[in-house]
């Protein structure tokens, strides 16, 4: 039975309940809901039809706060966000000409590699080379096209860093939303943009928002050594079921 812009109500049930959860964690640890969202998402749609969901949340959810993203983010994330859109083009077509055997390595490492990276001591507050900067944005924008997931190679850049938490997250919410537009364009690009895609992502928005409120208001209760508790457990739990769809 199609309800929503062609969608069933078990796939409408999914994505809702998917969307709820991934976005509580987005406002707790400024990350986590395309980790979180595409591949549940990808269990009722087809995986690109997950991916292009996925990204049309970010774009919106990210619009209701960019006045304060652009504010308190740190300069790096325009020119991780530059590479972002030069390079998501690029993931989206090398999703479409490899295997899914081969896409699930490529995520996983990523994942995993990320979790290894948070693990490691923090570092100063000041910024990384250009060379890191950029492998960043490139990596980024790679696994935006991808996997619909930025985040891997954006997390432990910034909260990697002794730099305080609101910088950490506007910096990453700025670059997912920038991530989430190009995803967007390349997806209309190709040809695979259906425009009910856009409309289901309208009408899941109220449950977006309100639990990415309640995850913030939840953030805003814990210590800084918590939060990044936090960062790391959904690090490692990403890289946990990446690992788990490898093999």
């Amino acid at each position: 039975m199609e309800l929503v812009a062609g969608f069933s109500l078990p796939q409408i049930a999914v994505a809702l309940a998917a969307a709820l959860g991934a976005s509580f964690v987005r406002g707790l640890t400024g990350f986590g809901m395309a980790i979180l969202l595409v591949p549940i998402l990808a269990l009722a749609l087809p995986p690109v039809e997950a991916v292009v969901l996925g990204n049309c949340l970010s774009l919106f959810i990210g619009l209701t706060e960019i006045r304060t993203l652009v504010r308190e983010s740190e300069r790096t994330a325009w020119v991780i966000g530059a590479l972002v859109v030069v390079t998501t083009p690029l993931g989206l077509w090398a999703l479409f000409v490899t295997t899914p055997d081969i896409a699930r390595l490529v995520i996983a490492l990523i994942a995993f590699s990320a979790f290894l990276a948070i693990l490691l001591p923090r570092r100063g507050s000041g910024v990384p080379g250009r060379l890191v900067t950029g492998g960043v944005g490139v990596l980024s924008g790679l696994m935006t096209g991808y996997a619909g997931m930025p985040g891997p190679p954006v997390v432990p850049y910034y909260a990697g860093r002794a730099l305080p938490r609101v910088t950490v997250k506007a910096s990453m919410l700025l670059i997912f939303t920038i991530a989430a537009a190009a995803g967007i364009v390349s997806a209309a690009w190709l040809g695979i943009l259906r425009w009910q895609l856009p409309l289901f992502a309208a009408v899941m928005l109220p449950v977006i928002l309100g639990g990415n409120r309640l995850g913030m208001m939840v953030s805003g209760r814990i210590s800084d050594p918590v939060w990044r508790a936090c960062v790391g457990f959904v690090l490692g739990a990403a890289a946990l079921g990446a690992m788990l769809r490898l093999f």
